[in-house]
């Protein structure tokens, strides 16, 4: 399984101090079923605990997900800023999802390599 943060995403994180672990440690529960909101179309939702607090206060992820394949963070919010995101969100994630979901590793390559993504490391 591979994952991966966008680089709206890779900020977020940065600025909210929310590491590698805790999104590696997200995409596991997925891999394991434990997932917060299926949106459909390779969408989910999965909570994020803010540093040194629990998962109820804290972030709200929405991953790209295809089980065993790919994991690509793609946008993120503090659950205290909004309440959710609308259907038109969530369509235009679900059409990021065909999209980045059909990429070859090399053309993945490119886009690390040109910033559009960051791997998460093991």
């Amino acid at each position: 399984m591979r994952i991966f943060k966008n680089a709206w995403f890779r900020r977020l994180a940065r600025r909210q101090k929310i590491t590698d672990k805790a999104l590696r440690e997200a995409v596991t529960r997925a891999e394991k079923g434990n997932i917060n909101a299926d949106l459909g179309g390779h969408v989910i939702k999965q909570r994020i605990a803010r540093p040194g607090q629990g998962k109820s206060g804290g972030y709200r992820t929405i991953v790209i997900f295809k089980k065993d394949d790919k994991a690509i963070f793609v946008y993120g919010f503090a659950k205290s800023e909004r309440e959710n995101i609308d259907k038109k969100e969530t369509d235009t994630f679900k059409k990021a999802a065909k999209q980045l979901l059909a990429l070859s590793d090399e053309q993945i390559q490119k886009l690390i390599e040109n910033g559009g993504l960051t791997e998460v490391k093991p």
